[in-house]
This record gives structure tokens, sequence and C-alpha cells, in this order.
């Protein structure tokens, strides 16, 4: 019978380091074959950890965000849609609408996309319409009459300032600097094709280790199930997701597998993730259909409790080694999904070979995480819910669109709600976990990512190994 290791049986053995300072570890990888990142961090697709305001944040410092499937599907796409307009070097498709609505409705209109302005075209309202204008806040800030037509109170066309749809980013920053403008909305044959704001330019500048597309937009992954993943990934590609993750409690089926073959033929040039599995076995039958990321976890998550209700799963260390060790001859990289609890955990995690961490307990309770702060007994809590909890299957039913998705859902109860201290912004946790994963880097003899899985070396150890390596003795603030 073989033995099955968790982070905390095992400690990596010190090596002689050729950094001078941890801050010179390269942590660059991939999430899956095509989609690089340039720290290892993703935030899970639960409903209670990753929604635009996560995904953004996750993509500026450098991670990724995947958008969860527990709503519709139009608050889904609306969600990755959110994340893909919130910084480019060019947007491909600015809200524009026609020239007939009023600006009360033109400004909801604003409200509900969270932008600042609309361009105004000829064509229905279409994103590749005649443009005819512009409309922004200073167009109706003392505007009393809101039932006007926006014709009557934009920039009109004439008294715009456009570019040729292609321009390179530098002459675009001179002209916007020249006319000291904030939009620049780019022309071609006389129909809008995109819009290029100082705004946006300025985030560039602001976030410079931000994981982007080809046109400079943040990289968002989408999660969907076993039941109706063609039609949700379709919408979600269309929307803009860059990967999208099939997400299922126990991912090594014979319907899985179905899935992953029909997704790949639908969209060869999409990247699929898989999850989740936890062996060898299930590793090589996900890679011959077609995968091209492997997510590992089968309970180990402080919400799962799959292994006490089923008894079923593999300790996460071993797990990801297993997976890993055929995943590599392929080039598929692993994505070692929950089960850590210290920074030292993600080290230990990508040491084993995963090449990024997929975490819910890490970036739940923070400021971007979806929900409430909960007061008890004078401290503050955010709540945590298990994919597969009550609460969280119980909520999906409260309505008629919940009902639907409770149906397509697998609701057995293998999940628990939980409430997690407040953190505050996940920025700060990205930030410990990254010096952590860093100074693990250096420990282990290498300057980056790959190197330290060549060099790591695992020691076993035994319960009072482990509580010599916690602090002890009572914390100042108790």
């Amino acid at each position: 019978m073989r033995a099955g290791l968790t982070f905390t049986d095992v400690l990596l053995i010190p090596k002689k380091t050729p950094l001078r300072s941890r801050t010179e570890a390269d942590i660059r990888t991939r999430f899956t074959r095509n989609v690089s990142l340039n720290i290892p961090l993703v935030s899970s697709n639960m409903a209670t950890v990753t929604e635009h305001k996560m995904a953004i944040t996750m993509a500026r410092e450098g991670g990724l965000g995947v958008i969860h499937q527990f709503n519709t599907l139009e608050e889904q796409v609306e969600e990755v849609k959110k994340v893909k307009r919130s910084t480019s070097y060019v947007i491909d498709d600015p809200v524009s609408v026609p020239p007939t609505i009023r600006v009360g409705e033109a400004v909801q209109i604003m409200g509900t996309q969270g932008v600042t302005s609309l361009l105004v075209v000829d064509d229905g309202g279409s994103a590749n319409g005649e443009l005819v204008g512009i409309f922004t806040s200073r167009d109706y800030l003392f505007e009393e009459k809101l039932d006007k037509k926006i014709s009557e109170v934009m920039t009109p066309r004439e008294r715009l300032v456009t570019a040729p749809y292609g321009i390179e980013l530098g002459e675009a920053k001179a002209i916007l600097h020249k006319h000291r403008i904030e939009k620049l909305p780019l022309l071609e044959n006389g129909k809008l094709r995109g819009l290029i704001t100082t705004k946006d330019l300025r985030k560039l500048e602001q976030w410079p280790n931000a994981s982007r597309d080809e046109k400079g937009q943040l990289r968002v992954g989408a999660a969907v199930g076993v039941k109706d993943t063609i039609e949700r990934s379709r919408a979600l590609i269309d929307a803009g997701a860059d990967v999208i993750v099939l997400d299922i409690a126990h991912c090594h089926s014979e319907l899985a597998i179905q899935q992953i073959k029909e997704f790949k033929q639908q969209f060869p040039k999409v990247d699929l993730m898989a999850g989740n599995i936890a062996t060898a076995d299930a590793a090589k039958d996900l890679i011959e259909a077609g995968v091209d990321g492997l997510k590992v976890g089968i309970g180990p998550s402080a919400v799962c409790t799959t292994r006490i209700i089923s008894g079923s799963g593999i300790p996460q260390l071993t797990a990801v080694m297993d997976v890993v060790s055929v995943a590599k001859w392929h080039g598929i990289p692993v994505s070692a999904d929950g089960g850590m609890q210290y920074p030292g955990d993600v080290t230990k995690a990508i040491a084993a070979g995963a090449s990024t961490i997929y975490s819910g307990s890490f970036f739940a309770g923070t400021d971007e995480a979806p929900g409430f702060i909960v007061m008890k007994d004078g401290k503050r809590y955010k709540r945590y819910m298990g994919s597969a909890s009550y609460d969280s299957n119980h909520e999906r039913a409260e309505n008629a669109e919940g009902k639907k998705m409770k149906e397509k859902l697998d609701v057995f109860v293998e999940g628990v709600a939980i409430l997690v201290d407040y953190k505050g912004s996940v920025r700060e946790v990205i930030k410990g976990l990254i010096k952590g994963l860093q100074s693990g880097i250096s420990y282990c003899g290498a300057a980056d990512i790959k190197e330290m899985q060549e060099n790591a070396e695992f020691m076993q150890i035994t319960q009072n190994g482990w509580e010599e390596s916690k602090s002890r003795g009572t914390k100042l603030s108790e």
C-alpha cells in the first residue's frame, strides 16, 4: 500500500544559491500550453472568489483569474467582457450607441458598462457602424432634460480627432498629447473599428508585469461544466476568454473525455484546461483527448469534504507528482488546485512539478472577492463556500435561472461554507506568496522555476519536525 504525502509532510532540502537576492528569482511560467503568466498564481472559479474584480487584479499583478460558472451564461459572459474592457492597447469593441437614444438612457448604459464615454454610430449602435460623434460625462454634466436625443448634446464627428485603425502605439500617444484629448477613435473607411484612451495607456505603464494578450487586454479564464461545455464555451470565447477551464469534481470520466475531444474539434485554437484529477492514468487519458493543461486536486480544499463523504482522494503533493510524471513528457502544464495553507506550500507544489497553483482559500476574504464583510465577535470575515456545498447549491436555486443551473450541476453536497478572515487587498496577499516562492527558489539553489524543479529534493518529516517548523510562543496580538 502506497503512502500519500501532502505539503506538511515534507520540506525542501536547502542548497547553495546562485542569487544575490531572492528578488532576482524568475517566476514566469505557463498556465496551459499556449497561455503564459508572469507569476504562477491563479484564483479559482468559485462563486465567493473570482468575478471580474478579482480577475482584473490577478491579471494586473501577472497572474490569472478564472470566472466561475455558477451563474447564468449571460452573467458569466458579462464578467469576462468587463475584464477584457478594463485595460488594452486598443479597445476593439468600444461601447457604442445610435444617435436616437435619450440622454438618460445613455447615462444608464455608461453606468452599467462602467465606461465614461459612448461612441455614437449611425448603424443602430453596432460596433462597426459609421462614427457620427462621441458622448461623454461633460455632455450631460449640467443637462436637465434627460429625454433629449444624445445627437443634440454629443460632440459631433467633424469636431473629433480620429486615427486610422492599425496605428502604431507611439504615434497614437503623440496624437493624444498634441491635441490634449483622452479618447482616440480608430476608423477604417469611415467605419468605427476601435478606440485608444489615455487612461488605458497609463494603465500599461502602471502594471508593466500584467498578463496580457496580443491586443494588450488583460488575460482572463472562464470555467464551464460538463453538461453545457460547448454552448457555454462558444459564448465565453466570443466574449474574449483566453482559456477555458473544464471544471468537474471527478474529471477522469468518459463524459469529460468526450467533451474534451469535442471542444478541441470545435475550438482548435483555444486552450482548454481540464480537472480535477489526481492520478497518472487520468493525466494520460485527458492528454490523449487533447487538453492543454491539467488541474490537480481531489478533496484537498478547506471547503471540500469529498474525501470524507466519498472516501476517495490522494494527498495533494503525491497527486501533483503523479500527474506531473506523465504531463511533463507531453509538455502539458499542471496546476495544483487546493490544499495549500502557507506560502511555503506554493513553493512545494511548484517544486514538485506544478507550473501554477490554483487557489480559493488564499484569495477569499479579500476586497476583490465577491461578497460582503461580516462582523462576528468583533472581528471581520468574509464567507467562503465550496462549489459543491449546500449553501452554494441552495443559493443557486433561489430563482428560476438558479433552478436551471442546479439541474445542470451535481449538487450532492461535497463541500462546506465557512467564514474566513478579512484580508484587505488581494495585492498584499499576492506579494506575500511571491516573496515566499522567490525565497524558496533561492533555497533550492535555482534562479527560476524550471531550475528549481530540476534541483528540488524533498525530505519527509515527522510530526515533531512539522511542529518545530511552526512559530511558537504567545503572539503579541493575543
